[in-house]
């Protein structure tokens, strides 16, 4: 095996491949031959699909520093990983992933993600930092939720997320224009989807019941379920509504002083809000006004068969929730 291996990397020197298979070579150290001088600087793909390898040597990026894919390699993504800049697909399905450490936000240039058939219950939040996301797969895993962070991927046009043990999605997800297919088939503790999603590409068989009065599975961030009879905001909701736009609407060179401390919670929570008013797009953070609209009493009932699920509008205040309609 350690013959053939040394054969292929050096005819792939040899030849200036862009493309190199180690696929099944039940590798458990990354091979040195790969790195030993610049005969690979060429090479675009690497696939290493089946092997055991738990680690990526540090001067990969600088050894090759032209690769844009790379697939299958790992039953441990390390940190590392987030220094091939240039790397656009990352594919590493049918591994035992548990979790994907925060550099994976440094990979800019990231088209396509797909992590499916591992397990992993979570992943991190700094994965909205990848801007060139096009297409995330996390089928079959482990997740409970995805953080609210994904739909500020604002290129991001496919997202699957089939048989997990999702239990809420995030109030913006489908906001986005550019996302047009979401899957989350076979998550039955789902039970809600936002209503920005009802004119995308949805896959939502084998999901949970209908919704009725409560609405269960919700970002701990919901403190209040507002209704059509309240009419007054609350204070906090308000404040923080303020806060927000002070932050992010202030002119171009005004400096608060003295500066504002918050604890990072708080702070995160203004940069990246529970979600926004389906009805005005006003951003959310502690209340939501919800408003259902079972999928069986509209157009798309016969179009989904196989689940009973419900989409919500999440609505910034009791005149909102009033007035939105799902059909527009």
């Amino acid at each position: 095996m350690a013959t053939e291996l040394h054969e292929t990397i050096f005819m792939a020197k040899q030849e200036r491949h862009k493309n190199l298979f180690l696929n099944y070579k039940n590798l458990n150290i990354f091979p040195v031959e790969l790195l030993k001088d610049e005969g690979l600087q060429f090479l675009e793909r690497l696939y290493m699909k089946r092997n055991s390898l738990t680690t990526l040597p540090d001067n990969l990026a600088q050894k090759l520093p032209n690769l844009i894919e790379f697939n299958n390699a790992l039953q441990m993504l390390c940190p590392e990983i987030g220094r091939l800049r240039s790397l656009r697909h990352l594919r590493l399905s049918n591994n035992q992933l548990k979790c994907l450490p925060p550099e994976i936000g440094d990979l800019q240039d990231l088209e396509t993600l797909d992590l499916a058939m591992n397990q992993l219950m979570s992943l991190p939040d700094r994965l909205h930092r990848c801007l060139s996301l096009q297409n995330l797969t996390v089928d079959h895993n482990l997740l409970s939720h995805v953080p609210r962070q994904l739909c500020w991927l604002h290129r991001l046009n496919q997202l699957s997320m089939a048989a997990n043990r999702l239990t809420f999605l995030p109030l913006d997800l489908g906001r986005s224009r550019e996302l047009q297919f979401v899957f989350v088939d076979n998550n039955v503790d789902l039970k809600g989807l936002p209503s920005y999603l009802y004119n995308k590409v949805i896959g939502c068989s084998g999901m949970g019941e209908v919704l009725t009065e409560a609405l269960v599975g919700l970002p701990a961030e919901v403190k209040v379920i507002g209704s059509q009879s309240d009419n007054v905001v609350p204070l906090e909701e308000l404040a923080m509504r303020t806060m927000h736009r002070i932050y992010h609407h202030r002119p171009a060179g005004l400096n608060l002083l003295p500066p504002i401390i918050l604890p990072k919670s708080l702070l995160d929570l203004l940069q990246f809000p529970l979600g926004h008013c389906h009805r005005c797009s006003q951003a959310m953070f502690t209340i939501i006004y919800p408003k259902l609209f079972p999928l069986r009493d509209t157009a798309l009932a016969g179009v989904h068969r196989r689940t009973t699920v419900s989409f919500v509008a999440y609505c910034c205040s009791s005149r909102c929730l009033r007035t939105f309609d799902l059909q527009g």
